[in-house]
């Protein structure tokens, strides 16, 4: 605050003021703390010159600071002067300050204490002052990063300090850059390479990342473990793009940490790059790749990527997965069906609404929809070879693996809600079976994961069967899933992807039109071989 406009009752020195300048810069950024009473910590105080200017400006209708700076630990004169001066200057101000004299990370590791317990955790506003040493200064913006919310600025200064080199381990410049980046992705850069200041905002969730005795609630200790949901897929380049909605619409809802494994047996570059990009900004999730290609064990099993789900078993370098088919838009945070208790058994799944019972060419027990499946590896791989004869001589089944799944963990599934595998809606889910009575089919009406079953580009036979209107289908296919409630969804999480504008692309109409003419040619066949046959 320039001295000619402090009112002359506060302690400055005028030959301290590295701070005025700052001002009208500080000024622009106010707009950008959405909160009325914002939260300010800041670490290096002096005599308060920037904590003053906070307090009288941007929490003028409501908010505090937290100064730290530890003052020699007042063992120096000049130590217990510049605390005597700041809070006095903060008391000026008349709202709420409180100054910690300690040194910066026993400070800030007991502010994150203080944190675990608060009702709503957090600062909306972090000024990094504090050593000019490059580690400190990395170690005060790590640790004050655990303590700023979604949307806080983040300042660190002196990044053009020139007082040292700047490749110097005495200058704060390489402390700020290694912060930087280690935590790319997670905030919006403010300011230019020319500035004497970093300024940042926050784009990730708050993540103290610790706990201590005492402060264990069961979502403070998800987070503090750090275990992470563990997601796979198995795509080719045709369900890129059904994958991205997959992948996206999961990660919004879930909370915490998440990683996808895309297995598959050799993606291109771009689509790989495109699935990356269609991950939602400010979330913790990643994506893994795992190549599928030919391997002793994949030689065991019948050919094509329907059979992947089985393939992948020994390549994921987990131990327990969620596997999704990438034709599921989710809408329901994932950690809830994650931690399903399996009883001792190896999957969990919901029984299949369209064969509750099975179908006269697989089983005949309670049969579940393999297109969600909560796994546990390490029970599964221990009978993977059992596995992998079943598939090979069950390679000509109507259902394919979901038959030979079916046949190998019989009795040792766990039910899922329908709400976590919600398959023919819109469609066959509401023709009532004997079967499907039996069922808790209301669980439906609000699904949690919502599975697009069907073919991708159905035959003509089914887009005309009388018996099963409006016929099954995929929100991306040729034909579309005319009548289902969660088509337009799907859309609307497509245009968040990195293939936003598909649906109305000249590409898809071309490929619409080249599928729809193919399931015609392919319609016609079949009906002049039946009607020859009729007639011979």
């Amino acid at each position: 605050m320039p001295d000619e406009v402090c009112p002359p009752n506060y302690l400055f020195t005028k030959t301290q003021d590295w701070f005025s300048f700052n001002i009208d810069r500080w000024r622009g950024l106010f707009p950008r703390i959405a909160t009325p009473s914002p939260r300010v910590l800041e670490i290096g105080s002096w005599e308060g010159r920037s904590a003053v200017f906070l307090l009288t400006e941007l929490c003028k209708d409501g908010g505090e600071i937290v100064c730290i700076d530890h003052f020699d630990l007042m063992s120096t004169a000049a130590g217990r002067e510049r605390h005597r001066k700041l809070t006095h200057n903060l008391a000026l101000t008349g709202r709420p300050s409180r100054v910690l004299a300690q040194f910066s990370v026993p400070a800030l590791m007991a502010l994150l204490t203080e944190e675990m317990g608060a009702a709503r955790p957090g600062y909306d506003w972090v000024y990094v002052d504090g050593s000019h040493e490059a580690d400190d200064t990395l170690l005060d913006g790590e640790l004050a990063w655990r303590l700023a919310r979604k949307g806080a600025v983040v300042i660190f200064d002196d990044y053009h300090w020139d007082k040292e080199p700047e490749e110097s381990m005495h200058h704060p410049k390489r402390g700020i850059d290694a912060f930087l980046a280690l935590h790319r992705g997670e905030y919006e850069l403010l300011s230019a390479e020319t500035e004497s200041q970093v300024v940042i905002q926050k784009t990730a969730e708050m993540r103290i990342g610790f706990l201590v005795a005492g402060e264990e609630s069961k979502e403070g200790l998800e987070g503090a473990l750090g275990y992470r949901v563990n997601v796979v897929l198995t795509i080719d380049a045709g369900y890129a793009i059904a994958a991205a909605v997959a992948i996206r619409s999961a990660a919004m809802h879930t909370r915490g940490g998440i990683t996808f494994y895309v297995a598959n047996t050799g993606l291109p570059e771009d689509v790989m790059y495109k699935l990356r990009q269609s991950l939602p900004e400010g979330v913790d999730a990643t994506i893994v790749f795992v190549d599928l290609s030919p391997s002793e064990h994949r030689s065991a099993l019948p050919p094509g990527p329907t059979w992947d789900k089985i393939a992948m078993i020994p390549r994921l370098p987990v131990e327990r997965v969620l596997y999704l088919d990438a034709d599921v838009l989710v809408r329901s945070d994932l950690r809830e069906l994650w931690d399903t208790d399996l009883q001792g058994k190896p999957i969990a799944a919901a029984v299949d609404v369209g064969f509750p019972a099975g179908h006269t060419e697989g089983p005949s027990a309670s049969y579940f929809n393999a297109g969600v499946l909560l796994m546990d590896l390490a029970a599964i791989r221990a009978r993977l070879g059992e596995l992998n004869d079943i598939a090979s001589a069950m390679k000509g089944a109507k259902m394919q693996d979901q038959d030979a799944l079916n046949v190998h963990f019989d009795g040792k599934w766990v039910p899922l809600s329908l709400r976590w595998n919600a398959q023919g809606l819109g469609t066959y889910a509401a023709h009532r079976t004997p079967e499907r009575e039996a069922l808790a089919m209301d669980e439906m009406e609000d699904p949690k994961i919502v599975h697009f079953t069907g073919a991708l580009h159905p035959t003509m036979a089914a887009v005309i069967n009388p018996f099963v209107q409006p016929y099954t289908g995929k929100p991306w296919g040729y034909a579309g899933a005319p009548g289902h409630p969660f088509a337009e969804e799907w859309w609307e999480v497509c245009e968040q992807t990195a293939w936003h504008g598909w649906r109305a692309s000249g590409e898809f109409r071309e490929l619409k039109e080249k599928k729809m003419e193919e399931a015609a040619q392919v319609g016609l066949a079949v009906f002049k071989d039946k009607s020859a046959d009729a007639s011979s």
